[in-house]
């Protein structure tokens, strides 16, 4: 398997961690509630079982799909019908991985490739819904910062922890 499956449970937990960070009243919290029209009492209202459960649940999901975008080896992996075939694979399977197996699986390329994901394919996504909705800039940056901070490490760990 090309990647580490702890990687893709601690790298669940990023998003907790960072939106902790990122929507901190210090940081763009206070903006962020202004920009949605939140308030405390709203916010108390909420539940957060549900809120935090679901989170997770989500972040898992991205988690699991990550590693086919910030790992390499996914695409040979895929060219010989996927991990159940491994141990049938010609000889030349093999040997590709063995010279080329930890070619990009660092922390920073997985970080880049968190990154451009959530540049080119977060970002637009938020962009578009918030325009129609009718969401200020400041709103579009916050939100997409902050999966673009998130998937940067969610990334890094994905691709760099073997």
């Amino acid at each position: 398997m090309p990647f580490n499956f702890y990687a893709v449970l601690v790298s669940s937990l990023v998003t907790l961690l960072v939106g902790a960070i990122w929507y901190n009243p210090k940081v763009f919290g206070t903006i962020w509630m202004k920009e949605t029209g939140m308030t405390e009492e709203k916010a108390q209202k909420s539940n957060m079982i549900k809120v935090f459960g679901l989170t997770i649940f989500y972040s898992l999901m991205l988690s699991f799909l990550l590693p086919v975008l910030v790992i390499h080896q996914f695409g040979a992996l895929g060219m010989i019908g996927g991990p159940e075939f491994v141990a049938t694979a010609k000889p030349s399977y093999a040997a590709f991985l063995a010279d080329y197996g930890d070619a990009f699986r660092t922390f920073q390329h997985g970080a880049l490739h968190g990154f451009m994901t959530g540049l080119f394919f977060v970002l637009p996504i938020t962009a578009i819904n918030s325009l129609f909705e009718q969401k200020s800039w400041k709103y579009i940056l916050i939100t997409s910062g902050y999966w673009m901070v998130s998937l940067t490490i969610m990334g890094a760990i994905i691709c760099g922890w073997k």
